[in-house]
């Protein structure tokens, strides 16, 4: 008789909706998979993306066995071999590193969000490295800029409970997409626009949310501080402050309005950001008669030389208005510090050997070719992260990636552009096929992930490979032998040196292991309508909103929100934008997230091909027609896409959607090879759309046409 069973599991991706899914399984094999209706956030559906997982769990090309390269570094060959001899090879050639003269510092993890399972995600494997003695990566590729802003100023990430949106009545979208990548609270935004609510979108990039709301603001990039200061100068000249909440909540008030009044007029401002005036004093004052306000800011934005001063400046206008008081008021960067789990008992940082350097991954270019501090990388660990295609500079990625000299394990579902230059590849497991328990930072609930379905072919977990190979190398059992699920419940056990205030303490009271399984997703132990702010109450050593920064000033470093240009702005760089004039960003295809989904077929036919998106007065001015291919390139780099002319950007910018993976490109690269490894002004974070470019005609061969 067949057996039909249905299992609760949890979207792994690098997205805020860490949707809840459920999966019918029918002798052994899953046959459906849809959204959770008793989610409360998920509400039942799914993105086109997580619609199609059924398709990674079972597309012919999942990767089966472990494998050895057996052609040159990149060709993707490779020959099959057992788990034994994977796990044996990889142990003998890390203990051969570790005792040579340039010691485990040799050896680089490198991994980021492929799946945001905190077992799966950062719990073995950060246990193995550290127990190794391997360089620390400083995983900074995504969100560490915004962070760093919004903590410097608020003590903790910008956030309100999501679901109170729908009480907001002007929500500005700044630098997020929200309807493609946070569905969720976009139909919460929705709801609100319902019942009166005005939808604002600031974007350099005409995206989907910007087309779908109340107004457009095409902003030029990495000017969003600016923007920002110049609000404030409007606020304060026209009294439009809550001199009640920054008298009593804030720190720094008086010093803030002398600058913004001081420094940042709208003319000016308009100026640096391309924005009329007259929308900058629409905006500003709309933002502050109009109540509820509330500002989805997301990292997009942050992405540039002065991403950290961006977010704090944008996170001290809800105080300035005084917008934290109320319900569905305020801003939301993240919900992840909501959650009190317990990374130390996970991760084990007590085993790092003092002095062990940390390499910063955004700057994986530089390492793999010996132009970093400390001993030559001569292995990697490539783990939930497809470098080859993700990182800057992706030219010199490459190379490095070819050294004979570099020993490379990719442990992976498929054979992406990483795993073609590795020595050793391993299959691993997708979501339905091991157990993970997962926060969000996009909402208010900790859900466990259960296995679906038993691994296919020879697939293995992240934490079952480090139980290997922790055991080949001979390291303590008591560090490795624990279970998924005695690992989630040291998860759930409240961190000895968790700070008083953010995480909230209690916000894990009466969530265990055993509820989680049996009731399904749990909303943390918070308020309904759940407002932080409201009396103050902030994170910072004051106490306050640090509109003035102690922290900063002691640091000798201003101690305000102020403009930071871009690396490579035209207004700062003339020299360099007359030999590339345009501002590229490459925010993600809504069909992939990031280099994600990129094989499943269906979704990249609905992707299509590599575009680059151009106003036609740039694009009159090169004799370029739509539909036509161009090249675009600068000194790092060059890639080649299908122009689509339209005024989705302001003139000065272009937009190529990624990642692509190389091996779906008609030049075997993609828009990372123009980007650079420099780093933001705050949390060392990656430069992505700070990047300079001249944009070309190429006469494609006929085959591409």
């Amino acid at each position: 008789m067949s057996e039909t069973k249905v299992v609760r599991a949890v979207c792994p991706h690098d997205c805020p909706d860490t949707c809840s899914m459920v999966v019918t399984v029918k002798d052994g094999r899953a046959i459906q998979l849809k959204g959770d209706a008793d989610h409360p956030f998920t509400d039942g559906f799914l993105c086109q993306k997580v619609n199609h997982y059924l398709e990674r769990v079972y597309h012919p090309d999942r990767l089966k066995y472990p494998l050895i390269r057996s052609g040159p570094k990149g060709s993707g060959q490779f020959r099959r071999i057992s788990w034994d001899e994977a796990i044996e090879r990889i142990t003998s050639k890390f203990s051969e590193i570790a005792c040579s003269p340039h010691g485990p510092q040799a050896i680089l993890p490198y991994s980021y969000a492929g799946t945001m399972g905190k077992l799966q995600g950062s719990s073995l494997d950060r246990r193995f490295f550290h127990r190794l003695g391997a360089s620390l990566l400083d995983r900074t590729i995504c969100a560490t800029a915004g962070a760093a802003g919004s903590d410097i100023t608020l003590g903790t990430r910008a956030v309100i409970d999501p679901d109170t949106v729908v009480h907001s009545r002007y929500i500005i979208n700044w630098g997020s997409n929200t309807s493609v990548t946070n569905m969720h609270l976009w139909t919460i935004m929705h709801r609100a626009r319902k019942a009166g609510a005005k939808i604002v979108t600031i974007d350099p990039f005409r995206c989907k949310t910007a087309a779908k709301s109340d107004w457009w603001i095409p902003i030029r990039p990495g000017t969003d501080a600016a923007l920002a200061l110049g609000m404030m100068h409007i606020l304060w000249r026209d009294r439009l402050q809550d001199d009640d909440y920054l008298e009593k909540y804030c720190l720094g008030g008086d010093e803030l309005r002398e600058r913004a009044l001081r420094e940042y007029p709208p003319e000016k401002v308009a100026k640096i950001t391309g924005i009329p005036v007259a929308d900058i004093e629409k905006l500003t004052h709309e933002y502050a008669a109009i109540r509820p306000a509330f500002i989805r800011l997301n990292y997009g934005m942050q992405r540039h030389g002065g991403g950290g001063m961006a977010v704090r400046a944008i996170t001290c206008l809800p105080a300035i208005i005084g917008a934290w008081r109320k319900v569905g008021g305020g801003a939301m960067l993240s919900t992840s510090k909501l959650y009190p789990f317990n990374g130390n008992a996970l991760e084990r940082p007590d085993l790092i050997r003092p002095g062990t350097r940390t390499v910063n991954m955004v700057q994986l270019a530089e390492a793999l070719l010996g132009e970093l501090p400390g001993p030559p990388v001569k292995a990697m660990y490539v783990y939930n992260s497809n470098p080859a295609a993700v990182c800057p500079d992706q030219s010199r990625v490459l190379k490095g990636l070819r050294r004979e000299d570099l020993f490379t394990v990719v442990h992976e579902q498929f054979q992406t552009d990483t795993a073609d230059y590795a020595d050793i590849v391993l299959p691993a497991t997708t979501q339905l096929e091991h157990f993970d328990i997962h926060g969000s930072y996009g909402h208010m609930y900790v859900q466990t992930n259960e296995a679906a379905i038993a691994p296919l072919y020879e697939a293995k977990s992240n934490n079952d490979v480090f139980r290997r190979l922790a055991n080949k190398m001979g390291f303590e059992r008591e560090l490795f032998e624990s279970s998924d699920e005695r690992l989630a419940e040291e998860a759930l056990q409240p961190s000895k040196v968790s700070p008083a205030t953010y995480p909230p303490p209690q916000a894990f009271l009466g969530i265990n292991l055993d509820r989680l399984k049996r009731e399904g997703p749990i909303r943390l132990n918070l308020p309904s309508d759940y407002a932080p702010f409201a009396h103050g109450n902030f994170g910072t050593p004051s106490g306050k909103c640090e509109l003035y920064s102690p922290l900063l000033a002691s640091q000798g470093r201003d101690p305000l929100p102020n403009y930071t240009p871009p690396h490579e702005d035209p207004q700062t760089r003339p020299d360099l934008a007359a030999k590339y004039p345009l501002q590229m960003v490459s925010p993600p295809v809504p069909s992939f997230l990031n280099s994600t989904f990129v094989n499943i077929d269906s979704l990249r036919k609905e992707a299509c091909e590599p575009t680059l998106e151009l106003h036609p007065s740039d694009a009159k001015s090169r004799g370029i027609a739509d539909g036509q291919w161009v090249r675009i390139f600068n000194d790092r780099g060059t890639f080649r896409a299908r122009a689509v002319v339209a005024e989705t950007v302001k003139p000065g910018v272009v937009v190529s959607q990624g990642v692509w993976w190389n091996r779906y490109t008609s030049d075997g690269v993609n828009c990372n090879t123009t980007t650079s490894t420099a780093l933001t002004d705050f949390g060392a974070g990656a430069t992505f759309f700070d990047n300079l470019v001249e944009v070309e005609r190429w006469t494609p061969p006929v085959h591409l046409e």
